[in-house]
């Protein structure tokens, strides 16, 4: 069963200077339990979809939405969340579906100690009365391994060091048993240490509740350990679609390819540099401005295998066989 299955989303900001597409068509679906890691460059679309999912893009942004966005609540009933009312999204959001945002300090009520800003989740949605919603808080957050946690309940997040905003984060995230949570690249701002042990929460808190994982993130060493499939997206659209142990071992798109060889362990995936010393791969050029993309392929201005068909047409997402897909015309589908 598919907890969310997102099918054609597209969403365009209108600005004075023209329409910014920054997510066209992109489907992909996650099952219960599993968990898919979206893949990307900054500016690739990645955080977009995500806050297209939960319906948190500002509303002076004139965004342009389109697309359906299906979601399996606890119930077994499949929701359609960008036709929901906003009293039934809010019911959803932070209940059923929750969200770990990129940077903690930006996220957390810095007027707020983080006790309350837990509890005020599980009365809203839980009708926890005061007492019971400060207890389950300080559970959570003794969950999430804080220590002290009885009296980091009265602390605000100013005093908190960034790996303990993340685990609040997480904490808050998770104090409603969230079947899917979203989690928008929650450990770019940490060291690597801690980076490791939020990512170890993370999985430890899945395999307890079996909740379904949406990670959004550009470290691909991350997804190698915790993804179970990958959507890797550029310049708004997707350009491919595998199981995590199939796109790291045969990446079928060009961009897939130098993402992987601007790793430094990827020796096999680096093209050659001639006799000399090799140094680490970079893809040249940059992201397309998205008011003037290329009018065919988006990559083919960076990509070293372009050839005029490129330039003539947008390539479809093809398929590539077992489960995987690439928009690419090098790409040549199975035979039936």
């Amino acid at each position: 069963m598919n907890r969310l299955d997102v099918r054609s989303l597209s969403t365009a900001f209108a600005t004075d200077d023209g329409v910014v597409h920054a997510v066209t068509d992109v489907s992909f679906a996650i099952g219960a339990g599993r968990t898919l890691a979206l893949v990307g460059e900054s500016g690739s679309g990645k955080s977009v979809t995500s806050l297209t999912v939960m319906r948190l893009l500002p509303r002076t942004g004139h965004a342009r939405v389109s697309g359906r966005v299906s979601f399996v609540d606890r119930a077994g009933q499949t929701l359609d969340l960008l036709s929901l009312p906003e009293r039934g999204m809010r019911a959803i959001r932070g209940n059923q579906i929750a969200m770990i945002f990129q940077e903690p300090m930006t996220s957390l009520n810095p007027v707020f100690p983080i006790g309350e800003q837990i509890a005020e989740s599980l009365r809203l949605h839980k009708g926890l009365d005061g007492a019971a919603a400060r207890a389950q808080a300080q559970r959570m957050l003794e969950r999430v391994e804080i220590p002290a946690a009885a009296q980091r309940l009265r602390e605000y997040p100013h005093q908190l060091s960034g790996g303990m905003r993340q685990r609040v984060m997480i904490a808050l995230a998770m104090a409603c048993e969230p079947t899917l949570l979203i989690a928008d690249e929650p450990t770019t701002a940490l060291d690597v240490t801690i980076q490791a042990q939020i990512l170890a929460l993370m999985r430890r808190l899945q395999a307890d509740t079996g909740m379904s994982i949406l990670f959004i993130t550009h470290n691909l060493g991350v997804v190698a350990h915790h993804a179970d499939d990958v959507v890797v997206m550029y310049a708004g659209r997707i350009v491919e679609t595998a199981p995590v142990a199939g796109l790291f071992a045969q990446p079928q798109h060009p961009y897939t390819q130098g993402l992987l060889a601007c790793l430094p362990s990827r020796q096999r995936l680096r093209p050659p540099t001639g006799t000399g010393p090799r140094r680490l791969y970079a893809i040249r050029g940059q992201v397309s401005s998205p008011l003037a993309p290329p009018p065919g392929c988006a990559f083919e201005p960076r990509c070293d295998q372009a050839m005029a068909a490129c330039r003539e047409a947008m390539p479809a997402l093809r398929a590539a066989g077992g489960d995987r897909s690439a928009r690419c015309i090098l790409v040549t589908e199975p035979s039936a």
